[in-house]
């Protein structure tokens, strides 16, 4: 399904039928980043998966693809799909349009799962390291900048015993254009500080992480936890930052364990 969210084309893909749950996928690659785990959990759930504007079969729109601008994407697609409430899930830059979402229509989250991400606003060398980034998409287009980003994403283990699930992650990030993927760059590069945000979530919250996950290391999740009260952390072992695709049973399986506590309105 598609539907207009401001400036910019978003596509949903649905499955499955029962409590609703919203999964944010991670940069650079697009809702195919869920295929293994809502196998798994689509029997018992009905799965919301955009892709974020500017990766997938989403349009960037104009300028920054913000937290701001995502996030109100995200509320489009639930009004589109008839959702009301929901537990929302979010990896990577998914987090942070979690924290925004948040933020923005708290009544309509039951629950938040912080996957893989970090709650701090982008540092200066991260900014500049962002901009350098786009800059460089800008002049020698996708492919170098995806070859040098998508092995960082994905765990030490991993790429030593499953290089097929290397190949696939590079295979869903090819899809992203120059304007989607440099959209992206410059809206993380600017995203807010959510590390206030942490002590304002008022729903049951859980935050995982893996421990080969260099992007957002097991220290941050736990920074994250600590700062949500009653939270719940999981950390999986031999993981990275792709932790879903890498061991999506273990991971539905945390998430599962999650979804049962929630009081699920639809």
């Amino acid at each position: 399904m598609i539907v207009r969210s401001g400036d910019a084309d978003i596509f949903y893909d649905a499955q499955g039928d029962g409590a609703p749950v919203i999964l944010l996928h991670p940069f650079p690659i697009h809702h195919g980043f869920w295929q293994n785990v809502s196998a798994i959990l689509s029997p018992q759930y009905k799965l919301i998966m955009p892709d974020l504007r500017g990766m997938g079969a989403s349009t960037p729109g104009d300028g920054p693809a913000t937290m701001q601008k995502h996030a109100e994407d995200v509320r489009r697609v639930c009004d589109d799909a008839r959702i009301g409430k929901a537990a929302f899930v979010g990896v990577s830059i998914g987090g942070y349009t979690l924290f925004e979402f948040w933020r923005r229509s708290r009544e309509r989250a039951i629950g938040l799962a912080f996957c893989n991400t970090r709650a701090n606003a982008e540092t200066d060398e991260g900014k500049k390291k962002r901009l350098d980034a786009a800059q460089r998409i800008e002049e020698r287009g996708t492919e170098q900048f995806l070859d040098g980003l998508i092995p960082i994403l994905v765990g030490e283990t991993t790429k030593r015993n499953r290089p097929d699930i290397l190949e696939e992650a590079w295979r869903m990030a090819l899809i992203a254009t120059g304007k989607g993927l440099i959209a992206n760059q410059l809206g993380m590069a600017e995203r807010p500080d959510s590390i206030p945000t942490l002590t304002t979530i008022s729903v049951p919250a859980l935050f995982v992480g893996g421990t080969e996950d260099v992007g957002a290391p097991p220290a941050e999740i736990e920074r994250m936890h600590n700062g949500a009260r009653g939270s719940r952390m999981k950390i999986i072992q031999n993981a990275g930052h792709f932790a879903a695709m890498e061991k999506p049973q273990e991971f539905a399986e945390i998430l599962r364990e999650f979804l049962m506590t929630l009081k699920h309105t639809g």
